[in-house]
């Protein structure tokens, strides 16, 4: 302790010492520099560190204001010239005495704007003093830079940024002062000291009036000079850097420091008599200080790489070498394409999922909204082409396809467009994607939606309307007609006008929907039917007089009632508004009984399948009619849901066809609909049929029935006839995962959980339906349904293993010796199948049998294995024959539909354990494919024609021998013929069909070609469907196949195939037209995309598609520089005016195809394994190809040329845009929280790779464009991932770039990365003033 309070005695004597040598010199008229050295020699003497903290404050304190005299400022000058003081730290002391009393020491205000301008330039040698950290905590105590900001005062980088920024808003701020303006500000004041203190001018006597003018000119001078010190400020290349990373992140104070200087520039008058800057000039600066940091981050590979990201417009010329301009938009295709596949079921909506690729392609592609926008409506467009002539099938599709040109495509853009606004609304100024980029403007992205449109005009073949959607299209050119007429029309629907009674030609395109599906949802209004060629004809030639009876949804509107005829002609025409949705929806929920089915049969009409413009609505309100509210008289014990069994009857009859549950799953209210159905379930399940309900048509229905449709409704929604091991028959095991009924009760809770709590999701409930509001918000699990919960077990024992547990005597056992007396009845005795230990029923039993079974479905679902078991056993020991065996499976499923599910489950867990000896199909025992085997295999050799894969012959299962199947399979499709093709049949067909092919695929071949055949001959107008779906299993059995038909993709897209159809490249050579020639309506050779989009759901070993996908990109990348230009002409580069070049290829077109391949590669990867596969090839199969040898793939002289930076830069594209499909390029979606790990850990194997740490394997300069192509893409395209990465692993990534010389990519890298790295950010830029 002593010997501390001495040392403060010794600092204390020091400091004393220092004043009096001052005083001295300043009395005795000592030359500063005199001064100045003594004051050096005795501080270094007394081991005082220089520059010197305590000497800045002592001598600022002398001079403000007991000194304030001329030689006092130039002792202070001489010390900052010789750094006895840290000029930065005397400049604070400075700011916060003289600012304040700027007015009333003008002359004292003039030198600080001096010594700004000579010492606010150069910090290389103050961030190196040894006292740096000591300074800036000096600092901070002077100016509150940590408190105001909100920084840690621990970190001098940080604080050094803070106090730049202060800086100039004390210049700002008192400027603004100086004129009157600061009241004008939100705040009125500064947050600065900047207000003169409480001293008259003349306090210290009188001022004669010229020198009070000379007062004045100075202050008006000074303000002057303070305006041009904050423009110089910002040109200079040092401190407007470190302004630029204030502005990002510290976005709400540069927000207010903004406004400060709009104010000043639009009414300042010292700007405008400035001779050095102008009010323009200095908005100019702050508005281009947002590329300042990125400006110069082109080095030597970074120039070539640079000139081509932002390329990508969508208006650019033509095609380049192959690949046309399509390509950039590449992933909207297939994304689109692959939400076609009807049998696919989804819990995520993809209205979410476009909204994130759309905001990824973007970004990606450095495009406009206009370019982006157009785009995906031409992909979007692409689709119903493609769908234009489709064939018949089980599955309809042209409904799907535009309902994803008119309302997924159209609800992603909305959500799009609605978060910019929301940016907007809250005061940012920037958008997720383009952040710290491009300043948004109010209108600017609905403003590129119109140009979009319009521009769409151009493409007439893609607006061709299908035939069959003719007239709806010419209606939406009508009713532009009808409005530029003066005629109010009240419905989309033209209620009451004939278009046969128009005077002119209504023909219309698919814009004219667009257009309305835009207006519907407030995208657009009115003003789209003025654009030039909108509308054809004019409208002077439309009669004023067009008028007719009001009939349909008009006449509703208007009070009318449910009659039969407006009922039939409601549920076969659209809803054109959300009100009139509504109306319905009100009916069926507080109307008559009848008035209720009859409300109930309208909204699964034509408004769901086709009222794209509300179908987002129509299915949500349809999925709260499945939720009747409890009534306000019911009592007892039994569920209130009994009392509506007819009215929840017709919902699910009028939801259960595919097109509707595809619809479901677009919206993505399929985790909202099996939670409402798993109620329905577990009541009509559990009650016995006694009780029976009159439809209006007259038919009777039981609980059986409801529960049976219900049931059948929810098993569509998730996978329930896969086993925990698929595909056992075959060599591996795909890795994928399923949707179950927990995963969709989880989801379903968590969505309600976030109900209207998610700030970015407030504009979307906005727009829902009054109605759309949960009845309640608490989660469901599968324990509140222990019948299903008891069924779905039961059924997952099934599937995993044989048989066991039938107890003699049970009741279960009971029931299933019913089910087999009702199945068999018909059967000889002593063939009927029986289960182990009991004995042929007696004839009194069968007569009781039809009482026996009036028991709840849950209970015969639990005895149907044991059934399925015995009767199958009983023909393979032959007493029952295979006709017998499909009948009694029929008169089963008939009995009880619901049990359909169990006859799937249980014959393909028998189909894949392999027991079962194999039948023959021989047309006497077994239905015999023979008849047309041989045109089936030419077909899907003619499919298959463009991959060049091998079809292996079904000349064995036609030839001598008959084809033959499995047993349980056999019996399985024999049952499946037994139906016939009704409205009735169809729902539960679509129940089989999806299982069924699924089945016979992963059974050796020709198994699913042998069920087609058989098809075929039953439904020959199903034929080219079929046959399509059997050329699908050559690949399921040969992933040799499965490489060949992804290489032909990645050919074709490029325009490297030899086939005609493939030689320009880009999305057409890819998708191609469908699977039917629209020219000569027979089955042709299906592009390669389109097969893979049919056959990735069903590949094996999924998680390696990652590493044959890289394969296939990096032999594309030597395609594309080979390009027919002999090998020692790779490296020939040479500079022309056309930029630079090796033989004839363009190094600009060998990236343009570059990016192609990249995207094509990121997008099979998603589309394949989702997010999952996405993160294995960041985290691991990237890693794990650079640390390998790669150099033997490349020739002679490819080594650290063209090709190796090539494929750097392809693998960096192929990284980070697979990385934006998985997690999007901000924080809206549910995926993003995984970034921050994978990426994390991708970041420090690069780091550790640039630290030495690592050895790699592959080329150097593969891994110097990788890395350098990477940083630059995440700058460019995602600077938001930056945010969430640790701060050390950024810095030893920047270390790396700049031991390459990539100095300002590694500024760049860190001044992205949020407030945690701006401090080595600001210490770079002061460090190596660049």
């Amino acid at each position: 302790m002593a010997a501390a309070a001495s040392a403060e005695q010794q600092q204390g004597a020091l400091w004393d010492g220092v004043i009096e040598l001052t005083k001295a010199a300043q009395e005795r008229g000592t030359e500063p520099l005199m001064w100045a050295i003594q004051l050096s020699s005795s501080l270094n003497a007394a081991g005082v560190v220089l520059p010197s903290p305590e000497l800045a404050k002592l001598l600022v304190s002398h001079v403000c204001w007991s000194n304030n005299v001329p030689i006092a400022w130039k002792f202070l000058e001489k010390a900052l010239m010789m750094k006895i003081v840290p000029p930065i730290l005397v400049l604070a002391l400075l700011s916060a005495s003289v600012i304040p009393s700027r007015r009333f020491y003008p002359a004292a205000y003039r030198i600080y704007l001096e010594l700004l301008k000579r010492h606010a330039f150069s910090f290389a040698s103050q961030i190196n003093s040894p006292n740096y950290k000591k300074i800036m905590k000096s600092i901070d105590e002077v100016l509150h830079i940590s408190q105001i900001f909100a920084l840690p005062s621990s970190e001098p980088g940080l604080l050094m940024v803070g106090f730049v920024f202060s800086i100039v808003w004390h210049l700002l701020d008192a400027s603004l002062d100086d004129e009157g303006l600061l009241e004008l500000t939100p705040e009125k004041k500064s947050r600065w000291p900047t207000g003169t203190q409480d001293v008259e001018i003349d306090s210290h006597g009188s001022i004669d009036e010229k020198r009070k003018e000379r007062h004045e000119a100075m202050l008006k001078i000074n303000t002057i000079m303070a305006v041009e010190i904050i423009g110089e400020l910002f040109k200079n290349k040092v401190t407007s850097k470190i302004l630029c990373l204030a502005r990002r992140n510290l976005s709400l104070h540069w927000g207010c420091f903004i406004q400060h200087l709009r104010l000043l520039a639009a009414n300042s008058s010292a700007l405008r008599n400035s001779k050095n800057i102008s009010p323009e000039a200095l908005l100019r600066l702050t508005s281009d200080m947002r590329n300042v940091l990125s400006r110069e981050c082109k080095t030597s590979l970074q120039k070539r790489f640079h000139s081509i990201i932002a390329s990508g417009s969508l208006t650019s010329s033509g095609q380049v070498h192959g690949t046309s301009r399509s390509a950039l938009w590449l992933p909207f295709d297939l994304f689109l394409e692959d939400s076609m596949d009807g049998s696919q079921v989804d819990a995520t909506s993809a209205v979410e999922v476009l909204t994130g690729l759309l905001k990824s392609l973007q970004a990606v592609n450095q495009a406009t909204w206009q370019d982006t926008f157009l785009g995906l409506w031409i992909a979007a467009l692409r689709v119903v082409q493609r769908e234009r002539d489709p064939g018949d099938g089980p599955i309809p599709r042209l409904d799907t396809c535009m309902c994803l040109l008119l309302s997924v495509t159209t609800l992603a853009i909305l959500n799009a467009i609605e978060e910019e606004e929301t940016v907007l609304k809250d005061g940012a100024q920037y958008t997720s994607t383009y952040q710290m980029k491009e300043k948004l403007v109010p209108g600017k992205c609905r403003r590129d939606l119109v140009a979009s449109l319009q521009q769409l005009g151009d493409y007439e073949a893609l607006l061709a309307p299908p035939l069959s959607i003719t007239s709806i299209v010419n209606q939406a050119a009508a009713k532009a007609m009808l409005f530029l007429s003066g005629i109010t029309v009240g419905s989309g629907c033209l209620d009451g006008i004939s278009l046969n009674d128009m005077p002119v030609n209504c023909s219309g395109n698919l814009r004219h929907l667009i257009v309305e599906a835009c207006i519907a949802r407030n995208l657009l209004d009115t003003s789209a039917y003025f654009w030039p060629d909108y509308v054809k004809g004019h409208s002077s030639q439309i009669p004023r007089s067009i008028s007719g009876q009001m009939l349909g949804w008009s006449s509703l509107m208007k009070g009318s009632s449910l009659t039969p005829p407006m009922v039939n002609t409601l549920v076969s025409t659209p809803a054109s508004s959300l009100a009139e949705i509504e109306k319905v929806y009100e009916i069926a929920v507080s109307g008559s009984d009848d008035e209720k089915i009859s409300a109930a049969t309208i909204l699964c009409g034509a408004s769901l399948v086709r009222g794209w413009n509300i179908q987002e609505h129509t299915a949500l309100l349809i999925t709260r009619l499945l939720s009747p509210p409890v009534p306000a008289d019911c009592s007892g014990s039994e569920s209130h849901l009994i009392g509506f069994a007819p009215f929840l009857n017709v919902v699910l009859v009028g939801i259960s066809l595919v097109d509707c549950v595809h619809i479901f799953s677009l919206h993505g209210m399929v985790p909202q609909l099996a939670g409402a159905l798993m109620p329905i379930c577990e009541v009509f399940g559990s009650r016995a049929p006694m009780v029976s309900w009159t439809l209006t048509t007259g038919e009777k229905i039981s609980s059986h029935a409801v529960f049976s449709n219900a049931f059948t409704l929810l098993l569509k929604l998730w996978r329930f006839d896969r086993p925990p091991l698929e595909h056992v028959m075959g060599d591996v095991t795909p890795v994928g995962s399923q949707m179950t009924p927990e995963y969709l009760l989880l989801v379903r809770n968590n969505e309600l959980a976030s109900y209207a709590k998610i700030p970015r999701d407030q504009h979307k409930i906005k727009r829902l339906s009054k109605f759309s509001s949960p009845a309640s918000t608490e989660p469901i699990f599968m324990d509140s349904f222990p019948r299903l919960k008891s069924w779905y077990r039961q059924n997952q024992e099934c599937i995993a293993s044989t048989l066991s547990g039938l107890i003699n005597g049970s009741p279960v056992h009971q029931i299933v010796d019913g089910l087999l007396n009702m199945m068999f009845r018909k059967v000889n005795r002593g063939g009927q199948p029986t289960t182990s230990g009991s004995s042929n029923s007696s004839g009194s039993a069968m007569e009781d049998n039809s009482l026996q079974l009036k028991l709840p479905a849950w209970d015969i679902l639990e005895a149907v294995p044991f059934v399925l078991d015995a009767a199958l056993t009983a023909c393979a020991h032959g007493r029952l024959s295979p006709r017998e065996l499909a009948t009694g499976l029929k008169d089963l499923a008939d009995f009880l539909p619901a049990s359909l599910a169990t006859i799937i489950s249980y014959f393909s867990a028998e189909v894949t354990r392999g027991i079962w000896k194999a039948v023959p199909m021989n047309g006497t025992d077994w239905p015999s494919p023979a008849a047309n085997l041989a045109t089936v295999e030419q077909q899907i050799k003619k499919i298959l024609a463009v991959t060049g894969v091998d079809v292996p012959s079904l000349a064995a299962a036609g030839g001598s021998s008959p084809a033959t199947l499995p047993l349980p399979l056999a019996a399985l499709v024999s049952f499946t013929i037994t139906y016939k093709f009704d409205r009735a049949a169809e729902s539960l067909l679509y129940l089989i069909g999806p299982a069924l092919i699924t089945l016979a695929a992963g059974c050796p071949w020709p198994c699913l070609p042998i069920i087609a055949s058989l098809w075929a001959q039953k439904v020959k107008r199903w034929s080219d469907f079929l046959i399509f779906n059997a050329s699908r299993s050559v690949f399921h059995h040969n992933s040799d196949a499965v490489d060949q038909l992804l290489r032909i993709c990645f050919r074709s897209t490029l325009g490297l195939s030899s086939s005609p159809i493939s030689s320009n490249g880009g999305v057409g050579a890819l998708l191609g037209h469908g699977f039917r020639s629209h020219l000569s309506g027979r089955i042709s050779p299906v592009a390669p995309g389109i097969l893979y989009l049919r056959v990735h759901r069903s590949v094996r070993n999924v998680m390696f598609m990652t590493e044959v996908i890289v394969v296939l990109l990096m032999h594309s990348v030597k395609d594309i520089a080979s390009c027919g230009v002999q090998t020692e002409k790779m490296d020939q580069l040479k500079k022309t005016k056309h930029g630079m070049r090796y033989g004839q290829l363009s190094l600009a077109a060998a990236m343009t195809r570059v990016k192609a391949a990249a995207s094509l590669g990121a997008s099979l990867v998603w589309i394949t394994g989702g997010i999952s596969l996405v993160q294995s090839l960041i985290k691991e199969t990237l890693p794990s190809w650079f640390l390998s040898d790669h150099k033997s793939e490349l020739d002679a002289g490819e080594s650290e040329g063209a090709v190796a930076m090539l494929r750097g830069y392809a693998l960096a594209y192929f990284a980070v845009i697979s990385g934006t499909f998985a997690w999007g390029v901000d924080y809206s979606s549910p995926a993003s929280i995984r970034r921050r790990n994978i990426l994390g850990s991708h970041l420090e194997f690069l780091a550790s790779a640039l630290d030495g740490k690592i050895s790699l394997g592959c080329d150097h300069a593969t891994w110097r464009a990788y890395v350098s192509g990477f940083v630059s893409l995440m700058i460019g395209c995602t600077p938001l991932w930056m945010q969430e990465m640790d701060v050390g692993v950024l810095k030893r990534v920047s270390n790396g770039l700049r031991q390459w010389n990539e100095d300002e990519l590694a500024l760049a890298l860190l001044g992205i990365s949020g407030v945690g790295a701006m401090g080595a950010a600001a210490e770079m830029i002061m460090d190596g003033e660049f």
